[in-house]
């Protein structure tokens, strides 16, 4: 079994309304951000680290391992709720919206995917990462829905909250073994 499982939100993106969020990288403040988010983490003394293909969780990603002395992989499939359809929304629309979209998670609210659909994609792609490293602390860089969905339903905290909780970039510590959330980190 895996020690630990770590999962990061990527650090604060440049956000540039018309292109689509999964193509946005890091602004320079997310990159200042993600050097501080590394050292915070060295404590866990993670060994290996996975990241989304989006690019803003590779920089964030790629940081962290630099720190680290790691390499890092990349799994597509830990990408964020597919929402590469939806319109550029305002902060307090895209909030309202989240939330329906938790609440309502076998209905397609927005996007391309439901709730359920998008936890069944990243839930089977972080489960194959801990099934191909077992017995090591594990790292993965992805995104805030898709995390706040897994951990929701792995540990019972409320998704909408922990949503609203982890900022750019955060982390959740989860001992795997028993399902136990044990710290979201918020770096600022």
């Amino acid at each position: 079994m895996n020690k630990l499982l770590i999962l990061v939100k990527h650090s604060l993106p440049d956000v540039v309304e018309n292109i689509p969020a999964r193509e946005w990288v890091l602004s320079k403040h997310g990159r200042e951000r993600a050097r501080r988010l590394a050292q915070c983490l060295v404590r866990y003394q993670p060994e290996m680290i996975v990241s989304s293909d989006e690019p803003k969780a590779k920089e964030t990603a790629e940081i962290i391992a630099k720190v680290h002395g790691l390499e890092f992989q990349v799994c597509r499939d830990l990408y964020e709720h597919d929402r590469s359809k939806a319109p550029f929304l305002s902060k307090e629309e895209f909030r309202a919206t989240v939330r329906e979209f938790f609440e309502k998670p076998n209905l397609l609210v927005f996007g391309n995917e439901t709730a359920d659909q998008c936890h069944a994609r990243f839930d089977l792609a972080v489960r194959s990462v801990l099934n191909a490293h077992e017995n090591k602390t594990i790292m993965i860089v992805a995104h805030g829905t898709v995390i706040s969905l897994f951990v929701s339903r792995l540990t019972g905290v409320s998704d909408f909250l922990l949503w609203e909780e982890l900022g750019l970039p955060s982390f959740v510590v989860i001992d795997i073994q028993s399902d136990v959330l044990i710290e979201t980190v918020n770096i600022s």
